[in-house]
């Protein structure tokens, strides 16, 4: 048994699994262009027990330890990518929050001339921080906590999922090159969010509601981090998203570099 009384979950890897959004022509030119090709994956494992939330802990624990998953999880060390290989002696699963239903959410981009009508991406002068160059006023938003347009979100907002996959996709990697509309970083986000969360319908109010919980994973061998990688970045991440219904768990993986052109 893991934990004190929980129950013990195991694992099968669900091979050949596809995700419209990373397999298209069109976004995977988009994540070549972004520096993100080569160096994001979308990996489905299926499980044989009841999942609830509050059970985050044994089943992130479960996971990172499961021969299946170990033997099948991808990541990239030293630039090349291979699977985890070892079981993890500590795991981490932050609760993310996931509730937003509707790509409104960003209106409110154009509505404060982060984006200007024409969907054009408000220019500004060049600003650096750390690693990302920030020349316009959407990386400014995301990145600058002091700038005017930062407080658009607030922090629960941001912590959302579907802004995080915004989020990630507008810093790309290391040799990202960046779009001057907003239009391409949503309508991937989009897909993305569609093809990542489970959503049902309420039969008596007929309202969608979102199934799926999303935790970003961490694990340690003994002290040190070893993934999603040894060293932490705004953008190497990898979630976990449990479709508790169907008895799915999604991970989401990117480890931030230079793109591989393909």
């Amino acid at each position: 048994m893991s934990g004190d009384n929980g129950p013990k979950y195991t694992f099968q890897f669900l091979d050949g699994r596809k995700f419209p959004s990373f397999d298209t022509k069109e976004n995977k030119e988009f994540f070549l262009k972004w520096s993100m090709k080569g160096r994001l994956c979308v990996q489905m494992f299926s499980f044989d027990q009841p999942f609830q939330p509050y059970q985050k802990d044994d089943f992130a624990k479960n996971f990172m330890k499961d021969p299946n998953v170990i033997s099948n999880l991808r990541m990239i060390s030293g630039d090349k990518w291979t699977v985890v290989g070892i079981p993890a002696t500590s795991v981490t699963a932050e609760p993310v929050p996931c509730s937003v239903l509707s790509m409104t959410f960003f209106d409110r981009l154009t509505e404060n001339n982060v984006v200007r009508e024409s969907g054009h991406i408000s220019k500004c002068f060049d600003e650096f921080c750390g690693e990302f160059t920030i020349s316009d006023e959407l990386r400014k938003m995301l990145l600058i906590d002091d700038s005017d347009n930062y407080c658009l979100y607030s922090d629960s907002e941001r912590d959302e999922f579907l802004f995080r996959i915004f989020f990630h996709i507008c810093l790309g990697g290391r040799f990202n090159q960046y779009e001057d509309e907003i239009q391409p970083y949503l309508d991937v986000t989009k897909q993305v969010y569609k093809d990542l969360i489970s959503v049902q319908k309420n039969p008596e109010t007929k309202e969608l509601n979102i199934v799926s919980c999303v935790f970003k994973l961490t694990a340690k061998d003994g002290d040190s981090m070893f993934y999603p990688a040894k060293t932490e970045h705004e953008n190497t991440f990898s979630y976990l998203v449990v479709d508790p219904i169907k008895r799915t768990a999604t991970v989401f993986y990117h480890n931030f570099g230079a793109s591989e052109f393909e």
